[in-house]
């Protein structure tokens, strides 16, 4: 299938590693130009290398850290200047850490607000005037299944994903007259580092082995097993496509079955 991304510009945050690193080389592949952003600049350009010597596509990696306005706009605004506009901007970021309600405080959730709420906003302040002015772009958001079904000692990321969910559907709304399509994935649980650990934080909070904090979430899906990046990747591509233009404010779960509610 020709999903029409050659020489788009995407830019994809959080992408040295994890989902954010496979979603832009999906992109890579189908022929778009892309930029992508972390805190660690040795990972960070070792990704990028990685993803050209792969695709044959054109990677700008820049040394940004999105919890902080400046930079999130910063990253960007240097993908636009190199490339004279964006089509596609993925946002993403590191999940708050895991706790439970007594165990945060008004700086965490300060924190929280600011790395995957602000960080979204900020991107798309200084994407959505080149999509505007082009008619034509892709705002994806990525957030977590524990929008639709909160996770246990997780309530920093549950409460503030889910703000990032309404504002994407009340942005859906209002950039639609622009061509802008804005939709959210939901990953399950997925073959991440961050995943890693969180287990790992369940086996010490449990007294239980980090494989047995696997295989109890394993329980829970019906396919049985964790995503692999590819999987939640594959449905960002698609979105991010021409394939794709009917298809606004929606809030996508790729979780191998685990939320079982109807809608």
């Amino acid at each position: 299938m020709e999903l029409g991304l050659k020489d788009k510009i995407a830019v994809v945050a959080g992408a040295s590693k994890g989902i954010g690193k496979a979603i832009a080389l999906g992109l890579a592949r189908e022929g778009a130009k892309v930029a992508i952003c972390a805190r660690n600049k040795g990972q960070l350009e070792k990704t990028a290398a990685e993803i050209a010597a792969q695709t044959g596509s054109e990677v700008l990696p820049i040394v940004a850290d999105v919890f902080k306005e400046s930079e999130a706009r910063g990253f960007v605004k240097q993908a636009a200047q190199k490339w004279g506009t964006v089509h596609i901007l993925v946002t993403n970021a590191g999940g708050p850490p895991p706790a439970y309600f007594a165990e945060t405080n008004p700086k965490m959730w300060e924190e929280a607000f600011h790395l995957t709420l602000m960080s979204a906003l900020n991107m798309a302040w200084e994407a959505i005037p080149y999509m505007q002015k082009q008619k034509w772009g892709r705002i994806i958001t990525m957030t977590s299944i524990s929008v639709k079904q909160p996770i246990e000692r997780l309530i920093l990321s549950n409460s503030i994903r889910a703000a990032v969910v309404g504002w994407t559907k009340t942005l859906a709304d209002e950039v639609a007259k622009d061509n802008i399509l804005v939709n959210s994935v939901c990953p399950g649980y997925t073959l991440t580092e961050r995943v890693k650990a969180l287990a790992e934080n369940i086996a010490k909070q449990k007294g239980i082995s980090v494989e047995e904090a696997f295989q109890g979430w394993e329980r829970q899906i019906p396919l049985g097993r964790l995503a692999d990046p590819e999987e939640i990747t594959n449905l960002v591509v698609f979105l991010a496509s021409e394939k794709a233009s009917y298809l606004t404010g929606l809030v996508i779960a790729a979780d191998g079955g685990y939320y079982r509610g109807l809608l």
